[in-house]
């Protein structure tokens, strides 16, 4: 896929790739040997027609394509540029065992954009009201499959979002030039067409807590789509200081913000001489190339060697390539301040990799005597993050799991308390897009026939709630 020059893109936040042509995607698509039991389809979480949509690409035939890929996938435009299809259905592709496999995520991108850009976009059709009222918690990814789903089912759907605007992580966590937020708002507007109302600036746990919207507000069912947003420390001296970040702060503070934009957004960022960003997740990716972009030496710390770093392959080349300093098998220890409270350095330990842990990768050991000092003056901290308990804590008889992660029957994403569904971050912990639409997926035709008395409260919650 053409994209921006390196030298050029790491000056701005526009997007990187700048998608297929059209002729480039129909040639792409007649890669497609069109499987008779296609494996690819297996690993799409939503379980998208994979060889169908991209058969219509290929003659040509772009409507149809979008068609196909909306009967799975409410937000293909948003998943064809940020889901990890490497680790999901290309990895499956029988092509990729002798060459590249198709590029099912681009093509998919391709049809969403086309749809997009030539106004062509067909709202559903809407079923007749059905008189049930349906509260979602949080905008994000899985919020917005469900609301989708279940106002297309004739049901009164309300988004409740804490932020002062709708789209969650995708809005606040991933940079405009890997997800456009016009992107989003497009596919926000058009739920809001089909008759989803969105109420920005609602804390639910203070604005309303679960039970108000149940017994007071007159909702029927309630989906918890909340995310895990409450972002982990190290623990290490100096984290106080001025000049460090959570990777959650410093990203929702450029993205949804506009801090890589001061003063024309009043929004301030330190935007630092040269920044250390601790991990090697996505997220860790997102905020090096961010401070890239607003002029800083960008240098990612992580613990581990390049191998086990789970950021995406593309992520991490693109990083690379946009000059990003990588400091592989190296641990923090200590983050150093001058007088006036400020981040002047960071000791950093190296660290030689040692026995596999419980993930499957080897376990970083520290290396006696390898002590030295990073000259940094902005530490970004990426290693995580965990379930906010504002929420949860607030809502009793919510059954939660040991990591404080809401507990759900895991064919239904039924909570213990009827009526209530939950999904994505909150129950998963941090993981991908498209898992979170998938729970989303599977809890609106639950909620849906909950709500039409097609299921009994305790088929939904049962006994295997325990057990996810």
């Amino acid at each position: 896929m053409p994209e921006q020059p390196p030298e050029v893109r790491q000056k701005n936040f526009d997007e990187v790739p700048y998608g297929y042509s059209p002729e480039t995607a129909m040639l792409e698509a007649s890669r497609c040997i069109q499987c008779k039991k296609p494996r690819c389809v297996a690993g799409c979480p939503v379980g998208i027609d994979i060889p169908g949509f991209i058969k219509a690409i290929e003659e040509g035939d772009f409507p149809e394509s979008i068609r196909i890929l909306k009967e799975s996938n409410a937000l293909p435009a948003v998943c064809g540029r940020v889901c990890p299809q490497e680790d999901q259905c290309e990895i499956l592709c029988v092509l990729s065992v002798k060459q590249e496999p198709v590029a099912i995520g681009r093509l998919e991108r391709f049809a969403a954009d086309w749809e997009r850009e030539h106004g062509q976009v067909k709202l559903p059709k809407v079923a007749p009201p059905t008189g049930k009222k349906v509260a979602v918690v949080g905008a994000g990814p899985a919020g917005l499959t469900v609301a989708g789903d279940l106002i297309v089912k004739g049901h009164d759907v309300t988004i409740f979002e804490a932020l002062h605007k709708p789209g969650g992580v995708l809005v606040y966590g991933i940079p405009e030039f890997r997800l456009p937020n016009d992107i989003v708002e497009f596919e926000i507007n058009n739920l809001e067409k089909l008759g989803v109302k969105v109420i920005n600036n609602a804390v639910i746990g203070k604005t309303f807590t679960i039970q108000e919207l149940l017994e007071e507000e007159g909702f029927d069912s309630v989906f918890l789509g909340v995310g895990a947003g409450l972002p982990w420390f190290m623990g290490i001296p100096g984290e106080n200081l001025n000049g460090v970040y959570s990777a959650n702060e410093y990203l929702t503070r450029s993205n949804l913000m506009g801090g890589y934009d001061f003063p024309r957004y009043d929004t301030p960022l330190k935007k630092g001489r040269r920044v250390a960003i601790i991990g090697g997740g996505n997220v860790a990716m997102d905020a090096a190339r961010t401070a890239k972009r607003l002029g800083a030496e960008s240098i990612v710390v992580y613990r581990r060697s390049k191998k086990e770093m789970p950021a995406r392959i593309e992520e991490i080349h693109h990083a690379e390539e946009e000059g990003i300093e990588f400091h592989f098998l190296t641990a923090p220890v200590r983050i150093l301040g001058n007088d006036e409270g400020a981040v002047i350095g960071m000791e950093c330990l190296t660290m030689e990799l040692g026995e596999p842990d419980d993930s499957g990768r080897r376990r970083p050991v520290p290396i006696k005597g390898s002590e030295y000092i990073l000259d940094v003056d902005v530490v970004i901290v990426s290693v995580g993050t965990g379930s906010n308990p504002l929420l949860t804590k607030s809502t009793p008889g919510l059954e939660l799991n040991k990591w404080d992660y809401i507990v759900v029957d895991e064919k239904t994403g039924a909570t213990s308390i009827p009526g209530v569904y939950a999904g994505g971050d909150i129950v998963r912990g941090a993981a991908t897009v498209i898992l979170a639409m998938g729970d989303g997926r599977m809890a609106s035709g639950a909620m849906h026939r909950y709500l039409m008395g097609e299921d009994e409260p305790e088929d939904e919650a049962g006994d295997e709630a325990g057990e996810s």
